[in-house]
This record gives structure tokens, C-alpha cells and sequence, in this order.
């Protein structure tokens, strides 16, 4: 059963990447189904700070999905911007914050046998979603990062289709910053 259910979380990925490389407001819809199908699968692997994200992932997005179509205060979509100074240094510091919290947890409340690297691939995370929801195209870089260490360490966990998503996700991302720099505004 999880196996199947793997492979449709894939698919729903897919679907899910697509629409973030086009910018689509539709990419929150598949940004709810999949994390639900990896609450799941994730969980039986024993990978519990990205079960632990994926309800991170449900709530933002809920949140992106209403901050893209309230867009600004002209009511439009919101544009892709660059993030400032002051963004990353707020990423910065959450990053760290998270990255320090999920891998105590995973060390000291389960029996996690990857808690490093699972706790910085979830502190990573909550920036590049929160990023995508503010609309930075510089999540497309923190995404890069998040999916080849997430595709080793699918890979050494024996989730090989997820793996293979999340190496795709590489791929793609790098295609998809290119996509949305003709999109930004200055």
C-alpha cells in the first residue's frame, strides 16, 4: 500500500512542480494533496521531521494561496520579487532556530537514525515554502539545496521513486528560476 501510495504522491508532485514553474496559484491545491499522501508515507519511514513538515506545508499552503490571490493592495496577483537583505537575515536566523529545534527532537523523541540531516532538509524547508509563499525567486535556490540532500537521503532510506522525484525537483528547479526571472519585478 505505501508503495502505491508513494508513487501517487510523485505524481501529485509533478503536478505540484509544474505549476510552480508557471507560477500558477493552482500549485496550492497539489501543495495540499501531497503533503497529506507524505504525512503517510514519510511517517512509515521514519522520517519524522518531514512528517512533521508536511503539516507545516498543509498551513502554508492555505497561507500562499491567500497571499497570491490577494496579491498587493491593488488586489492583482502577487508579482515574483527578489528577497532583501533583510529577508535573509530572517531566514537566516528561522533556519538555524528550526534546524537546531527539529534535530533535538529527532535525537532526543525518536529513534531517527538520520536526525542531522533530516532536521536541516526540514529547517530548510520552512524557509523555501514560506519563500515561495512571499513569491522570492530566490526560493528556487533554497529548493535546489532542500532536494539533492532530500534525494540522498530518500535514496539511503529506500524510498527510490521519491528520490528520484526530489533529484528531478533539482533538475527543474534550476529551469524554473530561469522561468520566473522573466517574470520578476523589480
Amino acid at each position: 500500500m505505501e508503495q502505491w501510495l508513494e508513487i501517487a504522491g510523485v505524481v501529485v508532485g509533478l503536478v505540484y512542480l509544474y505549476l510552480e514553474y508557471k507560477a500558477s496559484i493552482y500549485l496550492w491545491i497539489a501543495s495540499v494533496i501531497m503533503p497529506a499522501i507524505y504525512l503517510v508515507v514519510f511517517y512509515g519511514a521514519g522520517l519524522y521531521a518531514d512528517t512533521a513538515i508536511n503539516i507545516y506545508y498543509l498551513i502554508v499552503a492555505l497561507y500562499g494561496y491567500i497571499v497570491w490571490k490577494r496579491g498587493s493592495t491593488e488586489q492583482k496577483e502577487l508579482p515574483v520579487t527578489h528577497a532583501n537583505g533583510k529577508v535573509w537575515g530572517a531566514m537566516a536566523v528561522v533556519f538555524i532556530l528550526a534546524q537546531v529545534l527539529f534535530t533535538a527532537i529527532l535525537i532526543y523523541l525518536t529513534d531517527s537514525d538520520v536526525p542531522y540531516i533530516n532536521g536541516a532538509t526540514a529547517a530548510l524547508s520552512v524557509v523555501g515554502m514560506w519563500m515561495l509563499a512571499r513569491k522570492y525567486i530566490e526560493q528556487w535556490i533554497v529548493w535546489i539545496v532542500v532536494d539533492l540532500l532530500s534525494a540522498a537521503l530518500y535514496l539511503y532510506k529506500g524510498l527510490e521513486p521519491t528520490a528520484i522525484l526530489y533529484a528531478l525537483y533539482a533538475v527543474i528547479a534550476v529551469f524554473g528560476y530561469r522561468n520566473w526571472k522573466k517574470m520578476i519585478v523589480c
